[in-house]
C-alpha cells in the first residue's frame, strides 16, 4: 500500500510539473529558431511580445505591457551585441509605460549598426515609440502602429488641456488644473523625444510635423496607423516582410482561451 501511495504522489508531482516543463521545452525550441534566424540574417534578433495571459490555477486573464523589466532585458541584449552587428527587434505589443519604452528606443537608436523594427501584427503606443528609433520599420501588409499621445491617469493629455479652454475657470476644479499641468509637461516631453528620434532620419521640420501628428491627439489612442499611413507620415517603412518571422510568431501562441475562437484547416490553401 505504501508503494501505491508513493506512486500516487509521484504522479501528482509529475502532473503539476508538466506545464512548467512544457513552457521550458517551448522556450528552448524558440531560442533554437531565434539562433538559426540570427545566423541566417547575420543579426541580433530580439523578441518583445506581449499577450493577454491567464494566471495559472486561478484562470483569469491579465494584460502584459512594456515595463521596466522589459527595458532591462532588451537593453542588456543590445549591450551584448557587437557594434558591427545589425539589430532586429520584433514588436508585438499594445504599448506600455513611457519610461521603459523610451529607454529601449534610445538604446536602439544609439546602436552603431543598422537597426530594424519588425511589426508582424501591431506595435501600439510605446511599441510605436520603439519602432521610431529604428533605421527601418518592417511591417506586414496588415500590421499597424499607433499614436504616441501621452496619457495622464485615465485621460489623454490633449483632452485634459482642452478642458481649460472649453470651460470657464470657476467651473474647473483643482484636480483638473493639476492634471492639466501634468498633461502639458507630458505632451511637451513626448513631442520633444519623438522629434529627437526622427531628426536622425529626416529633416528637422519634417520631424517636428510627424512628432506633432503622432503625439498631439489627432486620433484616439487606439487608432491604427497602416503601413501606407506610416509612409505618408515620412516614416522609413517597408512591407517587404520575411515570412520566417510569421513562423516564429506561431511559436508564441495566445494563451487566453483553452478553446480557440478561430479555427481553419492547417496549411496553405491554393487551387493546385
Amino acid at each position: 500500500m505504501e508503494s501505491i501511495g508513493s506512486l500516487f504522489w509521484l504522479l501528482i508531482i509529475l502532473i503539476s510539473l508538466q506545464p512548467a516543463l512544457r513552457r521550458k521545452v517551448r522556450q528552448w525550441e524558440r531560442l533554437k529558431v531565434i539562433g538559426r534566424l540570427e545566423e541566417k540574417r547575420n543579426s541580433r534578433l530580439i523578441v518583445l511580445i506581449h499577450h493577454q495571459e491567464t494566471l495559472a490555477l486561478l484562470g483569469f486573464p491579465f494584460f502584459r505591457y512594456i515595463d521596466i523589466n522589459d527595458s532591462e532585458q532588451v537593453i542588456r541584449a543590445i549591450r551584448l551585441t557587437d557594434d558591427a552587428i545589425p539589430i532586429e527587434i520584433i514588436l508585438h505589443t499594445p504599448g506600455g509605460l513611457v519610461l521603459p519604452s523610451l529607454q529601449i528606443a534610445q538604446a536602439l537608436e544609439r546602436h552603431p549598426a543598422k537597426t530594424r523594427a519588425i511589426v508582424p501584427h501591431h506595435a501600439m503606443s510605446g511599441g510605436t515609440l520603439i519602432a521610431l528609433a529604428a533605421d527601418e520599420i518592417v511591417m506586414a501588409d496588415d500590421a499597424v502602429l499607433g499614436p504616441v499621445d501621452p496619457q495622464v491617469g485615465r485621460y489623454p493629455a490633449v483632452s485634459v488641456l482642452r478642458v481649460l479652454h472649453q470651460k470657464p475657470p470657476e467651473r474647473i476644479d483643482d484636480e483638473t488644473y493639476i492634471l492639466a499641468d501634468q498633461a502639458e509637461k507630458a505632451l511637451s516631453q513626448t513631442r520633444s523625444e519623438i522629434e529627437e528620434l526622427l531628426s536622425k532620419k529626416m529633416d528637422l521640420e519634417a520631424a517636428k510635423e510627424t512628432a506633432a501628428a503622432l503625439s498631439e491627439g489627432n486620433w484616439t489612442h487606439d487608432h491604427p496607423i497602416s503601413p501606407a499611413d506610416a509612409k505618408a507620415l515620412g516614416l522609413p517603412v517597408t512591407t517587404d516582410f520575411p515570412t520566417e518571422f510569421f513562423d516564429l510568431m506561431d511559436m508564441y501562441p495566445q494563451p487566453v482561451r483553452r478553446v480557440s475562437s478561430v479555427e481553419y484547416s492547417p496549411g496553405p490553401r491554393s487551387t493546385e
